[in-house]
């Protein structure tokens, strides 16, 4: 019997593992259903675009784990769960047990209803690819070489991230968005036509408030032709009528909690599996957290909540008393050319009572900055296009900051932080936040000699990536501060 049983080896269950392992647990096992160990899913845009290497995304060596006592499993995938008997099955028959087990099972993708798209076989046809795993980028990667035109079904953080790395790489993109705007889970409109303006820029068109229903081929619909090899182009047509030739479609929209292994088992589940302010299950000895998990009738989504249950579970495993009052939400696009920053819910915040909205938009410059203030107090933002202030904002939001009457648009309006010699960012307080996914302060940065100890102490720069210029600014100036 294990001690600790993790079923799931994505971004937060590791996290989970780092921080119990840093509190002396040992007996620890991590079931992954992917052949790989953990990595950072963020960057996989990354790796298809062409600037980082699969290597890269690894997170902790080959070597950590049994060095740490964790017994990395991967390839295995659970089956099923025996609450009474606090066993996990797997699906090859064999029963592992445990003393508290955590699922980490994340979400999983949701097919749009196009039709030709899964052929007789159920297999999808060969110029439909899905974007979620390592496989999936390097089978979409292998597939690029070939083409010249794609077209990303989706036009949320994932959908805009995927459409700039294929455009980076020199093929003809094309955004359907199903939605009024862009981002529409994240920003309101005027943020969307400001995005949409970008990647029209940038050489990618965008169509929103349309719907794919149907992938054709010369001989009709894609689907029929099960015998056919599935090469060359197809073509995409949308609910307006319009068919969009393309040689790739890929599939970003919509995703959902992976609660079948808890909902099987008798767990409490709702969208997502139910958890406590212990991070607990309608079992006491099963937790969960990160997408899958559902508290106080909400979901993350995101890495940085994911991360902050992890660290919550993880203290609270070890005797701790905390309480998990719910997470922050900090949303990042990683995306070349393209900056989006989004604190909280500011579309929901701003049809709250007694809500404050101040935002600045200037379409000549592609940007557009916007905060919900309550009780004078920042409860959302979202900035795009201009994120040199995205810091300071953070801070306020994160602390709960009491503004002043004119503060809200000197923090829209004001100037950039000034630039020291060298163009560093020296010049942030140490309180002030650098990494928005882990919540790593410049003053942690500073104490570290080095990057290679920014992730091993602080795991900066391991999310989205987005605070790497920053982290590098301040590790630069580090010297000139301690002269």
């Amino acid at each position: 019997m294990s001690g600790t049983v993790v079923v799931g080896s994505g971004m937060a269950a590791l996290r989970l593992v780092e921080r119990l392992v840093e509190r002396g647990h040992r007996d620890l096992t991590l079931l992954g259903d992917e052949p790989h160990a953990p990595y950072n899913r963020i960057l996989l845009s990354a790796v298809l675009e062409g600037t980082h290497r699969p290597e890269a995304l690894e997170l902790r060596p080959a070597g950590w784990y049994a060095t740490h006592g964790v017994a990395l499993r991967t390839g295995t995938r659970a089956a099923a769960l025996d609450l009474d008997a606090r066993e996990v099955e797997l699906v090859d028959g064999e029963r592992v047990g445990y003393r508290t087990l955590v699922l980490a099972t994340g979400s999983i993708p949701t097919l749009p209803p196009i039709r030709g798209m899964v052929r007789m076989d159920g297999t999808l046809h060969p110029a439909v690819h899905a974007f979620r795993t390592l496989a999936d980028c390097r089978r979409l990667d292998e597939a690029v070489a070939g083409s010249r035109r794609a077209v990303v079904v989706g036009g949320g953080l994932l959908g805009l991230q995927v459409a700039r790395a294929l455009s980076v790489r020199g093929l003809q993109v094309e955004v359907v968005e199903g939605g009024e705007h862009l981002l529409r889970s994240q920003v309101g409109p005027a943020a969307g036509r400001i995005l949409a303006r970008d990647l029209r820029r940038l050489g990618t068109s965008t169509y929103t408030g349309a719907r794919a229903v149907r992938l054709v081929t010369e001989h009709g619909e894609a689907g029929a032709d099960v015998d056919g090899d599935g090469d060359g182009a197809v073509g995409l047509r949308l609910d307006n009528g319009y068919t969009l030739p393309t040689d790739l479609v890929v599939l970003t929209a919509g995703g959902r909690p992976s609660v079948a292994l808890a909902r099987a088992a008798g767990l409490d589940v709702r969208r997502g599996v139910v958890v406590d302010a212990q991070l607990r299950t309608s079992d006491a000895s099963v937790h969960a957290i990160g997408d899958c998990a559902e508290h106080d009738g909400r979901l993350t989504g995101f890495v940085a909540p994911a991360w902050e249950q992890a660290e919550l579970l993880a203290s609270h495993l070890s005797g701790d008393d905390v309480t998990h009052t719910g997470s922050r939400t900090v949303a990042r696009l990683r995306a070349t050319g393209l900056d989006v920053a989004v604190l909280g819910d500011p579309e929901g915040a701003r049809t709250l009572p007694g809500s404050e909205v101040v935002e600045v938009t200037n379409p000549l410059q592609g940007s557009h900055r916007s905060l919900v203030v309550r009780d004078r107090v920042v409860v959302a933002a979202e900035l795009v296009g201009d994120l040199s202030r995205v810091g300071l904002i953070t801070q306020h939001y994160d602390r709960g900051t009491v503004l002043g009457p004119h503060e809200p648009g000197h923090l829209l309006l004001g100037p950039p932080r000034p630039p020291v010699p060298g163009g560093t960012v020296a010049d942030l307080a140490d309180e002030a936040e650098v990494c928005t996914c882990a919540g790593v302060a410049a003053g942690a940065v500073r104490r570290c000699s080095s990057l290679e100890e920014v992730v091993e102490r602080t795991r900066a720069t391991t999310g989205c990536g987005g605070c790497a210029p920053d982290v590098r600014q301040l590790l630069a100036a580090r010297p000139s501060l301690t002269a």
